[in-house]
């Protein structure tokens, strides 16, 4: 029997992590509230696990955790000691409509966790609270993983989704997609959060795994929503920037999980059709004179993929690119993007006076990825002590265990 029952644990933790995002949001709109719904989604799973047992896993367990969950939130509204007649008629309402209610179907539009994105990132709230709220609630990802995304400490992290909750609360903001002349102007802050989301994915920011390939599938099939939403040139440059990116996953570790860098990956493994949809949306979102930083840096990203080999790379081209780039969303990580690939153009000196210049004057400080660049430069250059301090200095700030083993790697073979 205990066999059976952690293989029961097992199935039921792996749907926690495939289906609580999406069973969360349709419970948001069933509810009306993230504490209700969040209430529920841990009384549908621990239901789960005890009646699951005795009746064995049910055909359609998405449907089956969002009815439970939905039942235990008016039983618990039920036997609440602050029940009032509105929350009694509430859940009569609830309880009318609950039988033969369909799921909404994934490849509409009008998508549950579609509709907690547009909450999420709703103007009244502060910007960086719509992201965190949105990679909390949406992904799932924990404060920790997107105090790294914000490059930030998870106590703040925590406090801005408690805020947002509140505000949302207060405030009755609707848990809808906006009406077509409200979608503009919401557009950016959600492509923000996507691509966030993605990168959580495509580099996972902690644990032993390099990617997360179910969070950055998760991020692309969002942003494949929005351009059926909302058609804009950005949003379509957002999507081919993800699917370039995502296009190279599979050559981005070795067998043994370990990182392999631009340079040294097998092309052959990367995903041509990815490569061929993403550089399409990226012309498309150049002709029409109107993209922005995303569809730059999937410029930056196609011009990686037509090379057929890391020697053929054309850097004056990506360099060219940088510089546009910064004019248009100037920040120190594309400095620094910048700055390596003027290293790959003019030599690693020029490279490395413009990234010791980003750090000398405080900017990415906690960065792990600028220090690392700093001392692959130095290395390059055979300063081998300078090398190693910034190798210790990054590898004090990866979070992430195969980004850390190459940083090890990297230190070993200069102490010899």
């Amino acid at each position: 029997m205990s066999g059976e029952v952690e293989k029961l644990r097992g199935t039921i933790d792996a749907l926690y992590h495939s289906e609580s995002r999406a069973v969360l949001a349709t419970l948001i709109r069933l509810l009306g509230g993230f504490e209700p719904a969040e209430e529920a989604l841990h009384d549908a799973f621990a239901a789960a696990m005890e009646q699951w047992q005795r009746d064995g896993v049910p055909e359609n367990p998405r449907a089956w955790l969002i009815s439970t969950g939905r039942f235990k939130a008016i039983d618990r509204m039920r036997r609440s000691a602050r029940f009032r007649s509105v929350q009694g008629e509430l859940a009569v309402q609830m309880e009318g409509s609950a039988d033969g209610e369909a799921l909404p179907d994934p490849d509409e539009v009008e998508d549950d966790r579609l509709r907690l994105i547009f909450t999420c990132c709703h103007p009244a709230l502060p910007p960086d609270a719509q992201v965190a709220l949105t990679l909390r609630e949406v992904c799932g990802l924990t404060t920790e993983e997107i105090a790294n995304a914000f490059i930030t400490v998870p106590s703040t992290v925590a406090q801005r989704i408690v805020r947002a909750k509140r505000k949302i609360r207060a405030a009755g903001i609707p848990y809808e997609v906006p009406a077509q002349v409200e979608l503009p102007e919401r557009l950016d802050n959600v492509l923000r959060v996507v691509y966030l989301v993605f990168n959580e994915g495509y580099s996972a920011s902690a644990g032993d795994a390099l990617t997360r390939p179910d969070i950055s599938a998760e991020a692309i099939r969002l942003g494949r929503l929005i351009v059926e939403l909302l058609p804009e040139p950005e949003a379509a440059g957002l999507l081919a920037l993800m699917l370039l990116n995502d296009s190279r996953r599979a050559a981005r570790t070795a067998p043994d999980g370990e990182l392999v860098l631009l340079s040294e990956q097998d092309r052959s493994l990367w995903n041509r059709e990815q490569i061929a949809e993403g550089a399409t949306l990226v012309r498309q979102a150049l002709m029409s004179r109107r993209f922005g930083p995303y569809t730059l840096q999937a410029a930056i990203t196609a011009v990686h993929a037509g090379a057929p080999d890391a020697a053929a790379t054309d850097w004056a081209e990506i360099v060219g690119l940088y510089r546009v780039l910064m004019r248009v969303d100037a920040s120190p990580v594309v400095e620094l993007n910048y700055a390596v690939a003027v290293a790959m153009l003019d030599g690693p000196e020029a490279g490395l006076a413009l990234i010791d210049a980003i750090l000398e004057r405080g900017d990415l400080t906690d960065y792990h990825l600028a220090h690392s660049a700093q001392a692959d430069l130095n290395r390059r250059l055979g300063r081998n002590e300078q090398a190693r301090d910034a190798y210790r200095r990054a590898l004090s700030l990866a979070r992430q265990g195969a980004e850390r083993r190459f940083l090890e790697r990297r230190l070993a073979e200069l102490s010899k």
